[in-house]
């Protein structure tokens, strides 16, 4: 078990990797809120965010904002919930249609990894610390 349990660890540190090396070269992240964003810098995400719903804009003004910025392609980090989903869906349809690069591979990597345990972006630095602290009571036993 514990075998598995450092795997995937290591697997989603290295996605999270992926995720900060990508927003350090110009590309930019879409999350749901001030949470989400707050659990990627705290996990050592340091390139521009831009929150999805805290702004209280449409779609269309998402993309109209995004559009404004100066990016080679935009990450889709929404929640993992029914509803975080559906926004995943509807904001790759609009960029697309606005010709925007979209990247929802790094989204559908951590949501296969986190399972059902996980179920919003801002959990992730929690849940990280969980499964590390299992990881060390099993190195322990």
């Amino acid at each position: 078990m514990s075998t598995r349990l450092r795997e995937r660890v290591e697997k989603i540190q290295q996605i999270l990797e992926k995720i900060a090396t990508a927003s350090a070269k110009n590309r930019l992240i879409i999350v749901e809120g001030q949470k989400d964003m707050r659990a990627l810098r705290e996990l050592n995400v340091k390139g521009k965010i831009i929150m999805a719903k805290t702004s209280r804009k449409s779609l269309l003004s998402l993309t109209a904002e995004i559009e404004k910025q100066t990016c080679d392609e935009v990450i889709l980090l929404l929640d993992f919930d029914r509803r975080g989903k559906e926004l995943t869906k509807r904001l790759t349809q609009h960029l697309e249609a606005a010709r925007i690069k979209t990247n929802t591979v790094y989204w559908r990597e951590l949501k296969a990894f986190m399972r059902h345990d996980v179920k919003d972006i801002e959990s992730i630095p929690t849940y990280l610390k969980t499964l590390s602290k299992k990881l060390l009571v099993h190195k322990n036993e």
